[in-house]
Protein backbone atom coordinates (compact mmCIF):
# COMPACT_ATOMS: atom_id res chain seq x y z
CA UNK A 1 0.00 0.00 0.00
CA UNK A 2 1.23 3.50 -0.90
CA UNK A 3 0.11 6.74 0.76
CA UNK A 4 0.75 10.31 -0.40
CA UNK A 5 -0.21 13.73 0.97
CA UNK A 6 -1.14 16.77 -1.12
CA UNK A 7 -1.95 19.46 1.45
CA UNK A 8 -5.06 20.28 3.42
CA UNK A 9 -6.71 17.02 4.40
CA UNK A 10 -6.07 15.43 1.00
CA UNK A 11 -4.36 12.05 0.90
CA UNK A 12 -4.26 9.21 -1.60
CA UNK A 13 -4.08 5.48 -0.90
CA UNK A 14 -2.99 3.21 -3.73
CA UNK A 15 -3.21 -0.58 -3.76
CA UNK A 16 -2.95 -2.96 -6.73
CA UNK A 17 -3.40 -0.22 -9.28
CA UNK A 18 -6.49 1.40 -7.70
CA UNK A 19 -6.16 4.84 -6.11
CA UNK A 20 -8.50 6.24 -3.46
CA UNK A 21 -8.28 10.04 -3.01
CA UNK A 22 -9.73 11.56 0.16
CA UNK A 23 -10.84 15.19 0.51
CA UNK A 24 -9.51 16.67 -2.72
CA UNK A 25 -10.93 20.15 -2.26
CA UNK A 26 -7.51 21.55 -3.14
CA UNK A 27 -8.89 23.79 -5.91
CA UNK A 28 -10.99 25.58 -3.27
CA UNK A 29 -7.82 26.16 -1.23
CA UNK A 30 -5.80 27.75 -4.03
CA UNK A 31 -3.93 24.59 -5.01
CA UNK A 32 -4.22 22.13 -7.90
CA UNK A 33 -6.65 19.22 -7.74
CA UNK A 34 -5.05 15.78 -7.95
CA UNK A 35 -8.22 13.79 -8.67
CA UNK A 36 -8.27 11.71 -11.86
CA UNK A 37 -11.16 10.08 -13.71
CA UNK A 38 -9.98 6.58 -12.77
CA UNK A 39 -9.81 7.40 -9.03
CA UNK A 40 -12.21 6.69 -6.19
CA UNK A 41 -13.08 9.99 -4.48
CA UNK A 42 -14.05 10.16 -0.79
CA UNK A 43 -15.16 13.30 1.06
CA UNK A 44 -15.38 13.51 4.83
CA UNK A 45 -17.53 16.67 4.86
CA UNK A 46 -19.48 19.06 2.65
CA UNK A 47 -17.61 20.01 -0.52
CA UNK A 48 -17.96 21.61 -3.91
CA UNK A 49 -18.43 19.32 -6.90
CA UNK A 50 -15.03 18.04 -8.13
CA UNK A 51 -13.88 19.32 -11.51
CA UNK A 52 -13.14 15.72 -12.54
CA UNK A 53 -15.84 13.05 -12.47
CA UNK A 54 -14.25 10.19 -10.55
CA UNK A 55 -14.96 6.49 -11.13
CA UNK A 56 -16.79 6.44 -7.79
CA UNK A 57 -17.76 9.35 -5.53
CA UNK A 58 -18.49 8.62 -1.86
CA UNK A 59 -19.63 11.34 0.52
CA UNK A 60 -21.97 9.60 2.97
CA UNK A 61 -21.73 6.88 5.61
CA UNK A 62 -22.14 3.31 4.35
CA UNK A 63 -20.21 0.31 3.07
CA UNK A 64 -18.55 0.31 -0.34
CA UNK A 65 -16.41 -2.13 -2.32
CA UNK A 66 -14.17 -1.18 -5.25
CA UNK A 67 -11.27 -3.23 -6.60
CA UNK A 68 -9.44 -4.69 -3.61
CA UNK A 69 -10.65 -1.89 -1.34
CA UNK A 70 -13.31 -2.18 1.31
CA UNK A 71 -14.54 1.22 2.52
CA UNK A 72 -16.69 1.86 5.57
CA UNK A 73 -18.01 5.39 6.17
CA UNK A 74 -18.96 6.09 9.79
CA UNK A 75 -21.06 9.13 10.71
CA UNK A 76 -19.54 11.50 13.27
CA UNK A 77 -20.22 14.94 14.67
CA UNK A 78 -18.46 17.66 12.72
CA UNK A 79 -15.80 19.64 14.56
CA UNK A 80 -17.45 22.83 13.30
CA UNK A 81 -20.88 21.77 14.50
CA UNK A 82 -22.76 24.19 16.69
CA UNK A 83 -25.00 22.29 19.07
CA UNK A 84 -28.14 23.34 17.22
CA UNK A 85 -26.79 22.96 13.69
CA UNK A 86 -26.43 19.19 13.66
CA UNK A 87 -23.63 19.21 11.10
CA UNK A 88 -22.19 15.79 10.43
CA UNK A 89 -18.96 14.45 9.01
CA UNK A 90 -17.91 11.00 7.82
CA UNK A 91 -14.89 9.08 9.00
CA UNK A 92 -13.62 6.48 6.53
CA UNK A 93 -12.02 3.17 7.33
CA UNK A 94 -10.28 2.02 4.16
CA UNK A 95 -9.12 -1.60 4.08
CA UNK A 96 -6.83 -3.15 1.48
CA UNK A 97 -4.92 -6.38 1.97
CA UNK A 98 -4.01 -6.66 5.64
CA UNK A 99 -4.03 -2.92 6.37
CA UNK A 100 -6.78 -0.71 7.80
CA UNK A 101 -6.49 3.06 7.28
CA UNK A 102 -8.72 5.51 9.17
CA UNK A 103 -9.14 9.03 7.77
CA UNK A 104 -10.94 11.00 10.47
CA UNK A 105 -11.60 14.28 8.69
CA UNK A 106 -12.77 17.31 10.67
CA UNK A 107 -14.58 15.50 13.47
CA UNK A 108 -15.34 16.45 17.04
CA UNK A 109 -12.91 14.64 19.37
CA UNK A 110 -15.57 12.76 21.31
CA UNK A 111 -16.11 9.25 19.92
CA UNK A 112 -18.78 6.85 21.13
CA UNK A 113 -18.37 3.14 21.77
CA UNK A 114 -20.63 2.40 18.79
CA UNK A 115 -18.39 4.47 16.51
CA UNK A 116 -15.29 2.70 17.83
CA UNK A 117 -16.96 -0.62 17.16
CA UNK A 118 -18.04 0.43 13.65
CA UNK A 119 -14.47 1.44 12.77
CA UNK A 120 -12.78 -1.55 14.40
CA UNK A 121 -9.00 -2.12 14.31
CA UNK A 122 -6.88 0.73 12.89
CA UNK A 123 -3.34 0.31 11.57
CA UNK A 124 -2.82 3.76 10.05
CA UNK A 125 -4.62 6.90 11.19
CA UNK A 126 -4.72 10.11 9.13
CA UNK A 127 -5.77 13.00 11.38
CA UNK A 128 -5.79 16.82 11.10
CA UNK A 129 -3.86 18.86 13.70
CA UNK A 130 -4.25 22.49 12.56
CA UNK A 131 -6.95 23.50 15.04
CA UNK A 132 -7.85 27.19 15.41
CA UNK A 133 -11.53 26.26 15.72
CA UNK A 134 -11.66 24.88 12.19
CA UNK A 135 -10.54 21.33 12.80
CA UNK A 136 -8.85 19.13 15.39
CA UNK A 137 -5.83 20.57 17.12
CA UNK A 138 -3.04 18.35 18.42
CA UNK A 139 -4.79 17.85 21.77
CA UNK A 140 -7.98 16.70 20.06
CA UNK A 141 -6.00 14.53 17.67
CA UNK A 142 -4.22 12.91 20.62
CA UNK A 143 -7.57 12.05 22.19
CA UNK A 144 -8.56 10.19 19.02
CA UNK A 145 -5.18 8.47 18.82
CA UNK A 146 -5.69 7.13 22.35
CA UNK A 147 -9.20 5.94 21.45
CA UNK A 148 -8.37 4.19 18.16
CA UNK A 149 -4.83 3.04 19.10
CA UNK A 150 -3.34 3.09 15.58
CA UNK A 151 0.14 1.76 14.83
CA UNK A 152 1.04 4.65 12.51
CA UNK A 153 -0.16 8.26 12.78
CA UNK A 154 -0.05 10.70 9.83
CA UNK A 155 -0.87 14.35 10.66
CA UNK A 156 -2.55 16.61 8.08
CA UNK A 157 -4.15 20.06 7.75
CA UNK A 158 -1.38 22.15 9.32
CA UNK A 159 0.06 25.51 8.22
CA UNK A 160 1.19 25.50 4.58
CA UNK A 161 2.18 28.51 2.46
CA UNK A 162 0.78 26.78 -0.62
CA UNK A 163 -2.71 26.34 0.87
CA UNK A 164 -5.22 29.15 1.47
CA UNK A 165 -7.05 27.83 4.51
CA UNK A 166 -10.32 29.49 5.58
CA UNK A 167 -8.64 30.03 8.96
CA UNK A 168 -4.89 30.06 9.72
CA UNK A 169 -3.69 26.65 10.87
CA UNK A 170 -1.09 25.76 13.48
CA UNK A 171 2.47 25.03 12.42
CA UNK A 172 3.39 21.36 12.25
CA UNK A 173 6.29 21.81 14.68
CA UNK A 174 3.94 23.23 17.32
CA UNK A 175 1.47 20.40 16.78
CA UNK A 176 4.22 17.79 17.13
CA UNK A 177 5.28 19.23 20.49
CA UNK A 178 1.71 18.95 21.75
CA UNK A 179 1.39 15.41 20.40
CA UNK A 180 4.65 14.54 22.21
CA UNK A 181 5.55 12.13 19.40
CA UNK A 182 8.86 12.12 17.58
CA UNK A 183 8.56 11.48 13.83
CA UNK A 184 9.88 8.08 12.86
CA UNK A 185 10.22 9.08 9.21
CA UNK A 186 9.66 11.93 6.75
CA UNK A 187 8.82 10.91 3.20
CA UNK A 188 6.81 12.02 0.15
CA UNK A 189 5.47 8.50 -0.42
CA UNK A 190 4.87 5.98 2.32
CA UNK A 191 5.10 2.35 1.24
CA UNK A 192 3.83 0.17 4.06
CA UNK A 193 3.19 -3.51 4.69
CA UNK A 194 1.53 -5.08 7.70
CA UNK A 195 4.84 -6.69 8.64
CA UNK A 196 6.40 -3.20 9.00
CA UNK A 197 4.13 -2.22 11.88
CA UNK A 198 4.84 -2.46 15.60
CA UNK A 199 2.56 -2.40 18.64
CA UNK A 200 3.87 1.03 19.62
CA UNK A 201 2.25 3.98 17.79
CA UNK A 202 4.72 5.75 15.49
CA UNK A 203 4.43 9.12 13.77
CA UNK A 204 5.12 9.51 10.06
CA UNK A 205 5.39 12.92 8.38
CA UNK A 206 4.09 12.65 4.83
CA UNK A 207 5.61 15.60 3.01
CA UNK A 208 3.53 17.17 0.26
CA UNK A 209 3.78 15.46 -3.14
Amino acid sequence: MDLQYYGGNCVSITYKGVRVVVDDNLADLGAKSVLRAEDVALFTSKHDKPAVEAKLLVELPGEYEVGDFSIVGVAARSHMDEESAGKMATMYKITAGELNVLVTGHVYPEISDSQLEAVGPVDIMVVPVGGMGYTLDAIGALKLIKEFEPKLVIPTHYSDKGINYPLPQADLDIALKELAMEPKERTTKLKVKAADLTDVAQLIILEKS
